[in-house]
């Protein structure tokens, strides 16, 4: 029988990440496990993309990095009234090295992420977090693509 104490979920916060939560919450549920939540904030001077024009401003990074603790702290708050248990890990850095440390980290037994869909050249010369998740990871990954399906609630 397949034991999951501990899943990995990490989060950017957006649509992606929250239709990928649904499934986080669904095995964390089924197997009693520990929900290890990850933000990675990366900084827009190491960023890529459309982050990247902007300049590491220091009042613009302490703003950027007290934002998104406060939308982890609410989401971990929000799982926590559905009796999860729940562990916030919010992180500085490159989202696929971290979600990769932070999964040898914790040992967690999968890790449950979403996939953004990005396509083309961007895809073709930033590649994708996912992808890279999902090639070095220590444990196996379930990504979920939004919206490929939803729940019957």
């Amino acid at each position: 029988m397949i034991e999951m104490k501990k899943i990995l979920f990490p989060t950017d916060f957006s649509a992606y990440s929250g239709h990928a939560l649904k499934y986080a919450v669904a095995m964390a549920q089924s197997f009693k496990a520990k929900l290890v939540v990850l933000h990675i904030c990366e900084h827009p001077i190491a960023a890529s993309g459309i982050d990247a024009y902007r300049f590491a401003i220091p009042q613009y990074v302490v703003d950027l990095e007290q934002h998104q603790r406060k939308a982890l702290d609410t989401l971990v708050a929000e799982l926590r009234q559905n009796h999860l248990d729940v562990e916030p890990v919010f992180i500085i850095g490159k989202p696929y090295q971290e979600i990769i440390k932070t999964a040898k980290q914790y040992e967690v037994d999968v890790i449950i992420m979403s996939t953004h869909g990005n396509k083309g050249v961007s895809h073709l010369v930033f590649g994708s977090t996912a992808e890279k998740v999902v090639r070095l990871a220590p444990c196996p990954v379930l990504t979920v693509k939004h919206p490929e399906h939803d729940f019957v609630e």
